[in-house]
C-alpha cells in the first residue's frame, strides 16, 4: 500500500513524509469518521470548525474552509477534495488557499486491515508540501509531522472510544 498510496515526486522546495497509526477499532468504524471531509473538526482537534463552500462536502471537487484553533500559525485554510475510494479506503486533499505554513500540502490517507493478528487497523498518512521561505526541509518535516501525528492519535484515541462503547 506504501508504493501503491503513498510515494510521492517532490519538486525542488518541497518535502515528503509518513505517518502510520494503529487503532484498536474496525477499518469500517475508522473509516467512517476519516472520510468525512465535511466533518475533520471530529478527530482533527487544531480544527475549531469547517464550513463547505461548494460540492456539497462529501464528494471529490468539494471544497472546504478550516478554521484553526487559537495558537496555531495561521487562521483558516482551504481544502480541495481530490480522491474519496471507498472500495479502498483513500482520501486525497490538497490545500489550495490559507494563511497557514502548510502552502500546497496534499494528504494521502489509507486505511488497512491490521495484519499482525492482533484485529484493529491501521491508518497511513503521507504529504507533500512545499518548504516555506526561511525554513529548512526538517524544520517543515517537524511542524507537519507534529500536526499529522496530533490528527492520527487523536483519530486513534476517537475511534477505540467508540468502539468500546465509551461515551464521548
Amino acid at each position: 500500500m506504501i508504493s501503491l498510496h503513498h510515494t510521492h515526486n517532490p519538486k525542488p522546495n518541497q518535502c515528503t513524509s509518513l505517518a502510520v497509526q494503529r487503532v484498536a477499532a474496525s477499518l469500517p468504524l475508522v473509516w467512517s469518521i476519516l472520510r468525512r471531509f465535511d466533518q475533520p473538526q471530529a478527530y482533527k482537534k487544531l480544527v475549531k470548525n469547517c464550513t463547505i463552500l461548494g460540492g456539497g462536502g462529501g464528494g471529490v471537487g468539494s471544497v472546504r474552509e478550516v478554521a484553526l484553533v487559537s495558537g496555531m500559525p495561521g487562521r483558516m485554510s482551504r481544502e480541495r477534495l481530490d480522491r474519496l475510494d471507498e472500495e479502498n479506503h483513500v482520501m486525497i486533499y490538497t490545500v489550495i488557499e490559507g494563511d497557514q505554513r502548510l502552502e500546497n500540502y496534499q494528504s494521502t490517507t489509507t486505511v488497512h486491515e491490521a495484519e499482525d493478528g492482533g484485529g484493529g487497523a491501521v491508518v497511513i498518512e503521507s504529504y507533500v508540501v512545499d518548504v516555506p521561505e526561511g525554513n529548512t526541509e526538517e524544520e517543515t518535516r517537524i511542524f507537519a509531522d507534529t500536526v499529522l501525528g496530533c490528527h492520527l492519535r487523536y483519530l486513534a484515541h476517537l475511534s477505540e472510544k467508540l468502539a468500546s462503547g465509551i461515551a464521548l
